[in-house]
């Protein structure tokens, strides 16, 4: 059958820059009001909305491979979650430097036609509030909650709840570390249970703590040492945790190489999405000062408030608390570090 040719691509219309490059409208010229920068801030905000679609994009691909019921070792699904996760802490990093341009613009430029754009807000981003509802980030933990879907449309206010309904990264990571057997698994350990594991680990972790870290132990039995399947106000379950804490202890082993690096990306992400935050609050507070923003929030208060609460996987980070050095760390049997390795 003869290929059918296609017609050529041309640049300007392959990227729709018709489009892109006529969406600017600034609202001052709508007045006959002076404000060279207002051109400054539609393309700022124009260009983060981009990347926002862009780090859902990678999020639905990560989410669709650990929506899997199995991933299995020799698959390369793993490291393309990875990869695209990394991806999403590159974009985080242009998108701090973007705020850098932004600064360039004075206060006193904004003002020039800021209370043109009332009620309209930063705030009223969909797809923030989306990435953050993927990522796991649930309607209780918010910031702020009975105001965060006040300013927008009802069209828009859907497509939150819709986002906020589906299997978030944090739950599909949790379920995927749920399946893993290592440690409790009848052929690696004599008993029924992954007890003997955690007793011998936690019998090395009370010789570490000082006298001032002894809390800690509590927490760590709570977590790795009872029988309850969730840790009261723990959105990662008890086994979910431990395989995760195994993952981190037990990382240079071949087969969790990978684990490792999707977890501490992780952290990554939540990392650049709190500099970003933190960027913003300093952006705000030298621009408007203690003036409310223009879609009725509290402007850098309110900012603040988010950037303290906005953590999805603090829970793997509190993990660290629980680490010890390699050289205290439980003996594998000898078939577990086996099969954590690469396979002739």
């Amino acid at each position: 059958m003869e290929k059918k040719e296609r017609p050529p691509v041309y640049y300007s219309e392959y990227l729709q820059l018709d489009k892109i490059l006529n969406a600017q409208q600034p609202e001052s010229a709508k007045e006959g009001i002076r404000a060279d920068d207002e051109m400054l801030f539609i393309i700022i905000h124009q260009a983060y909305e981009l990347w926002f679609k862009q780090i859902l994009h990678e999020l639905d691909i990560v989410r669709g491979i650990f929506k899997q019921p199995n991933i299995h070792n020799n698959t390369p699904d793993i490291y393309n979650s990875v990869h695209r996760l990394k991806r999403i802490c590159s974009i985080m990093e242009v998108a701090v430097l973007q705020m850098g341009v932004l600064e360039t613009m004075t206060p006193l430029d904004f003002l020039d036609f800021r209370d043109l754009l009332r009620p309209a807000s930063g705030f009223q981003s969909i797809q923030f509030k989306m990435i953050e509802a993927s990522l796991g980030l649930s309607y209780d933990h918010r910031h702020g909650k009975s105001y965060y879907l006040s300013q927008l449309t009802p069209a828009d206010v859907e497509r939150v709840k819709k986002a906020e309904h589906e299997l978030s990264l944090l739950v599909l990571i949790n379920q995927w570390l749920e399946r893993m057997p290592f440690v409790k698994n009848k052929e690696y350990w004599q008993d029924h249970a992954n007890s003997s594991f955690w007793l011998k680990y936690r019998d090395a972790y009370v010789g570490s703590l000082s006298p001032a870290e002894q809390q800690n132990l509590g927490i760590f039995n709570s977590i790795f040492m009872e029988d309850a399947a969730y840790p009261e106000g723990r959105a990662f379950s008890a086994d979910a945790s431990r395989n995760a804490l195994f993952i981190m202890l037990y990382r240079d082993h071949p087969l969790l190489q990978l684990p490792y690096e999707l977890l501490n990306t992780l952290l990554e992400i939540d990392e650049s999405l709190s500099m970003w935050r933190h960027r913003h609050i300093h952006l705000v507070q030298r621009t408007i000062g203690k003036r409310v923003g223009t879609g009725g929030s509290t402007g850098a208060e309110y900012l603040r408030g988010a950037a303290d609460s906005h953590y999805v996987f603090k829970e793997l980070a509190e993990l660290t608390s629980f680490l010890l050095p390699r050289h205290l760390l439980p003996q594998l049997p000898e078939k577990l570090v086996k099969d954590l390795s690469y396979r002739a």
